[in-house]
């Protein structure tokens, strides 16, 4: 990428409109009169645009869970070559069947920096997963280290919805309902069919060029909604205000545009003459958004005890079974720790489900060292983890005044089923050996 891409990109991700509501009917157009009035399909679209419904459900679900939008085009994504089979890099689907479900805790430091100029897509490094995306069940963990945008290439994934947790610099999405800018900090979520180009906005620390380093949640199962909130009452947690929708804005761009299907987990291409980000105008619930995760409303204990940390959970895919999410993504954002007489990191715990966590900045209070932004944590079902032993000397002892808990951001992705690594992810040479040994200081206070 040029540093005039980079100053376009630039640029364009400037004073971005958008429309906000997770889950709402959102309607946009980016030419006045593009997008009909009282109806869907039109015998003539206005402007000569093409009608066309992307479904990200299936037609008879239930009006809470059904998820399309319309979209007005210039050419219908009908109008393509024949896909073929291209090479997948390093990104692996489930089912997941390289390595054995592992027991052991274990920990990566970030992943290193490409060699060569690297998109979004060829930058995409499978750490694991669960389930089986042809049967639309479970979810995968990739990671990002990318140096370059997209170029006339554009992606879109069959098998799942993306949510994008940048780590280290920022993103424009150009998706095919308009634009997003995404920034550490921020996430983004992109469902399943939409078809969207990265571009990359900030430069490398020492200025020697952009770049971008995070994580990427890939769910095969039902979407993402906001978590049921019982007896927190009518608000908390994340508000769906806070959800950013993109305004239409389309690409008349004729010419070869390279287009990469991930389906059925593995990757297809083919060569358009015309780019597939054409929607002039669109209506729908089936839409990408960004959310900024400083605006997590966090409920916590004001009397006694740590909270579970499903208390911290931003967005859940829900399973057949009430509470049992097939994912889950959480996040401990700034916070005020007051509990009495409360050991206030997160407790010592064995867990039916399976925890992958992240840090976006700064450090995480159970971990005092090893655990670094970019990096990330496994801990598999029933695996015994908590704090580190110079972490629960100093929660020991400290006194308990109200503490502010303002500098770090981390997250999880915790999910029903172990996930099982792929062979990159457990012989990767930024995989960290002696996880193990922040427990074994732990001493006996036992006084019979």
């Amino acid at each position: 990428m040029t540093g005039t891409d980079n100053e376009r990109a630039r640029k364009a991700a400037e004073g971005l409109a958008y429309s906000s509501g997770f889950g709402n009917e959102h309607s946009s157009e980016a030419v006045p009169g593009a997008l009909p009035v009282g109806r869907n399909s039109p015998q003539r679209a206005p402007l000569g645009l093409y009608a066309e419904q992307l479904s990200g459900s299936a037609f008879t679900e239930p009006r809470s869970h059904n998820r399309r939008s319309w979209l007005y085009r210039i050419r219908p994504s009908a109008a393509h070559p024949p896909f073929v089979r291209a090479n997948r890099g390093e990104i692996r689907s489930a089912p997941f069947t390289e390595c054995l479900p592992d027991p052991n805790r274990l920990r990566w430091d970030p992943l290193p920096a490409p060699a060569d100029p690297t998109d979004f897509v060829d930058g995409l490094w499978t750490l694991g997963g669960n389930g089986d995306a042809t049967q639309r069940t479970g979810m995968a963990v990739h990671l990002y280290h990318v140096n370059a945008s997209m170029e006339r290439r554009v992606f879109g994934n069959a098998d799942g919805e993306l949510l994008i947790v940048p780590e280290r610099g920022g993103l424009l999405l150009r998706t095919e309902f308009g634009l997003l800018r995404v920034e550490p900090g921020h996430v983004a979520l992109i469902p399943r069919g939409v078809r969207f180009r990265v571009e990359l906005l900030d430069a490398a620390p020492g200025g020697t060029g952009p770049t971008a380093r995070g994580y990427v949640c890939e769910n095969y199962g039902r979407p993402f909604e906001l978590p049921h909130l019982g007896p927190i009452g009518a608000n908390g947690l994340a508000n769906a205000r806070d959800f950013l929708a993109p305004t239409a804005a389309y690409e008349d761009v004729e010419g070869p545009v390279e287009v990469v299907n991930k389906f059925c987990g593995h990757l297809w291409t083919a060569t358009y003459d015309h780019s597939p980000l054409d929607v002039v105008a669109w209506h729908g619930n089936h839409v990408p958004y960004v959310y900024d995760l400083r605006r997590f409303n966090v409920i916590g204990s004001i009397s006694y005890d740590h909270p579970d940390p499903s208390i911290f959970t931003v967005l859940t895919s829900p399973s057949d079974t009430p509470g049992l999410a097939g994912v889950d993504f959480v996040v401990f954002a700034p916070r005020w720790l007051v509990g009495e007489d409360t050991f206030r990191p997160p407790y010592f715990h064995r867990n039916v489900m399976t925890e992958y966590m992240g840090l976006i900045e700064g450090a995480y209070d159970a971990k005092a060292a090893g655990f670094v932004p970019g990096g990330g944590s496994l801990h598999n079902m029933m695996s015994a983890h908590g704090p580190d032993q110079e972490t629960f000397e100093r929660a020991s002892a400290a006194e308990l005044a109200p503490q502010k808990i303002d500098d770090g951001l981390a997250f999880m992705f915790e999910t029903r089923w172990p996930l099982t690594l792929t062979e990159q992810a457990r012989d990767a040479g930024h995989r960290q050996r002696g996880y193990d040994d922040v427990w074994q200081g732990l001493q006996r206070h036992f006084r019979p």
